[in-house]
């Protein structure tokens, strides 16, 4: 071996050597800040988060065994499980934490496969979770609509799996999602439409927007399906809650839609449009609130898209054209100080 093959490899070894050591650095941030979060919602008092009561209260009668429960399937073998492991309420509400993470951590990775990014799974996932952090929406899967949160990231990988024509992808992602929250199955049904071009893609969503805001997407399901309109009038009924047509959520959702298009020009043109397309997955998560989200909590209804829309964010900062906008250690550093405003937010209950 000669003196430059020598050097070369010598060089090899040690990029590859400081390859692992920020790999590693970077798992340590991201446990240390997922250790820190479940701290934070596990052990929050039960008067933070409306259902937090609620959820602790089936928790602890599963020392009668698995209840007559008008709750998913998935979700209560899950919490059995739970149970059986030996955990108290504050070990329930980390571990549920911890897995909407996992969930989270899953669907950054099937939103990597997606995009066919060279960015990291580690980069793209630190994105994510600081914006998600610094997302009031999911404060609220996290304290709040807790079953429903655990689905959203699966419904979100679903879309995407059918997006792409992976059918078992859609399936099972589905599957487990319908599993947990049984509105998942909504955006599953809505699935077909992403087979539609783009264009015509945004002209079912614009009439759906228009009929929703107009009031004749309610109007049409009272007079065609009164039975439904029911169900939907009377599923968590609360006078404290306004019902009917919410024209700031939809308008607050199409703006979502609308802004990764507004800041096409920052991204890199490699993977601009493969980031764009992904926005066609956010406006189907959005179609079951145009049709009936004029029940009471119809927030949750946008729960999934408003979740999702934080990942696609996240791929338009680690594609920006703005160097520093995509340098991973502004977004680590970035991540730490969104901790903060997850603390305030949860702390204080702070959710939309």
């Amino acid at each position: 071996m000669n003196t430059v093959q020598a050097r070369y490899l010598q060089t090899s070894r040690r990029s590859q050597g400081e390859a692992m050591a920020r790999w590693w650095l970077g798992m340590i941030l991201l446990g240390g800040v997922a250790l820190f979060a479940c701290w934070l919602v596990g052990t929050r008092p039960l008067d933070i988060g409306s259902d937090t009561e609620t959820y602790a209260g089936f928790f602890e009668n599963l020392v009668q065994g698995m209840p007559e429960t008008r709750l998913e399937p998935g979700f209560v073998y899950l919490s059995y499980a739970l149970y059986k492991l030996g955990l108290g309420v504050t070990g329930y509400q980390f571990a549920l934490f911890g897995l909407l993470l996992a969930m989270v951590a899953l669907a950054v990775r099937r939103y990597r496969f997606y995009l066919e990014t060279p960015v990291s799974w580690q980069t793209l996932l630190c994105a994510s979770l600081m914006l998600l952090f610094i997302s009031p929406m999911f404060t609220n899967a996290s304290i709040n609509a807790i079953r429903q949160g655990l689905a959203a990231p699966l419904v979100f990988v679903a879309l995407l799996g059918f997006h792409r024509r992976r059918w078992g992808t859609f399936a099972l992602a589905g599957a487990l999602a319908a599993s947990l929250h049984l509105s998942s199955a909504m955006y599953l049904a809505c699935a077909p439409a992403l087979l539609l071009s783009t264009r015509w893609l945004r002209v079912v969503a614009a009439g759906a927007f228009l009929a929703y805001v107009s009031g004749i997407s309610m109007l049409a399901v009272r007079a065609g399906a009164p039975g439904f309109y029911d169900v939907v009038m009377e599923y968590t009924a609360n006078p404290l809650y306004r019902s009917g047509v919410r024209i700031d959520f939809a308008v607050f959702t199409i703006f979502w839609y609308l802004l990764p298009h507004f800041l096409a020009p920052l991204i890199q043109a490699p993977w601009r449009q493969r980031i764009l397309d992904s926005t066609s997955v956010y406006l189907v998560m959005s179609l079951p609130f145009f049709l009936i989200g004029w029940g009471f909590f119809s927030n949750r209804y946008l729960l999934p898209a408003w979740l999702a829309v934080s990942m696609i964010l996240a791929a338009v900062l680690c594609h920006a054209r703005i160097a520093p906008l995509r340098n991973p250690l502004l977004i680590r550093i970035g991540l730490l100080a969104s901790c903060g405003v997850f603390y305030i937010y949860v702390s204080r209950g702070i959710v939309i």
